[in-house]
């Protein structure tokens, strides 16, 4: 089989295509959307708007008790695929079945109930298990497009940084810097170019694939200490980690990519254009089940906010709200003499 075939082949089977359940976002807009089909379909029956109320009340009721449940049995499911890879099709027919099997188990249990069958006397099991299935394959499908449709902002983020890496500047610079240390500091030379190295290899993953935050703060160190050789004193970095321990920071999770593009921000617009050190302020805590991450630098007033920094962060926006959706949130503001960027994501 050709390679190229093969890699499609591989994807497709690794794709994880079962909406996160778990997440707010989709939650909410799970339960809004079957609400509103319930309320549509009962004012379509014409009965008058306080008995179409009353009747909604018992309806949503019965149907948000078969939704929650079988969100939560797809978010189970999510969490086996992510472990275990399974075949397009099949994580699509699951996304039918467990709300067809929830609807028919919760039916039966609360058809032994004495007033269940007085509240609905026409209710067809077998019809409402098919309608279930066909909503759950509907609302797949659903967020199957509204993946895709988000896709593009990770290939464009991921061009963008690799532009952003390849800058001419950048690695001129760079190279000169360790050029200069080849016969003063060997060791240091070589450290630089094994840091620029991983920086490389890193920006060739996924912008989807998911890393730990230990790694993320390694690579971080590695590109500051790559600018270092250029900016010398004038880089002054300053890190605060509150309330996260060495087994939690490599027990959590977050996007490839995610915190140094914002380091990069802080460096080419707030230490750069300064003659003097210029400190970078770094802050990472964990908010319940939220990482919190904050980003200071300084601002400079005579210049007003380029165009590549807002553009930095609305991709990251972008790929915040693909891969986190209402869970997660970017937040840039000038503050005094400050430019500050606070980045708010889950832990899971």
């Amino acid at each position: 089989m050709p390679r190229d075939l093969l890699d499609s082949t591989e994807k497709t089977r690794q794709e994880v295509l079962i909406p996160d359940c778990c997440n707010s976002g989709i939650v909410i807009r799970v339960l809004i959307l079957v609400n509103l089909v319930v309320l549509l379909s009962l004012l379509a029956r014409g009965q008058g708007w306080a008995l179409n109320f009353q009747e909604f009340i018992e309806t949503s009721m019965l149907v948000e008790l078969i939704t929650l449940l079988s969100l939560f049995g797809l978010c189970i499911f999510r969490r086996l695929v992510e472990r275990h890879p399974t075949v397009a099709w099949m994580q699509r027919i699951v996304c039918g079945t467990v709300p067809g099997i929830v609807c028919f188990v919760v039916l039966q249990l609360l058809g032994q109930i004495e007033w269940f069958p007085f509240s609905f006397p026409r209710l067809h099991y077998g019809f409402a298990t098919v309608l279930c299935f066909l909503l759950g394959i509907g609302l797949q499908h659903y967020f199957e497009l509204r993946m895709r449709a988000f896709s593009p902002a990770l290939g464009e983020a991921r061009l963008q940084a690799l532009q952003a890496r390849i800058r001419p500047h950048f690695l001129f610079n760079s190279l000169n810097a360790v050029l200069s240390l080849i016969r003063s500091e060997p060791k240091r030379a070589e450290t630089a170019l094994e840091d620029l190295a991983d920086l490389f290899r890193v920006l060739m993953r996924d912008t989807r694939d998911l890393r730990t935050l230990s790694d993320e703060i390694t690579l971080c160190k590695q590109y500051l200490a790559i600018e270092e050789l250029r900016l010398g004193d004038r880089l002054q970095v300053q890190w605060d980690i509150v309330d996260l321990s060495p087994e939690q920071l490599e027990n959590t999770k977050m996007p490839s990519l995610l915190l140094q593009p914002l380091l990069e921000n802080a460096v080419h617009y707030g230490v750069e254009p300064s003659p003097n050190p210029t400190p970078i302020s770094i802050k990472i805590a964990k908010t319940l089940d939220k990482i919190e991450i904050r980003v200071v630098n300084h601002y400079h007033r005579h210049a007003s906010l380029p165009s590549g920094n807002q553009m930095a962060l609305d991709n990251i926006r972008q790929r915040l709200q693909l891969l986190y959706d209402i869970e997660a949130e970017l937040i840039a503001e000038v503050k005094g003499e400050q430019f500050e960027v606070e980045l708010v994501f889950p832990d899971k």
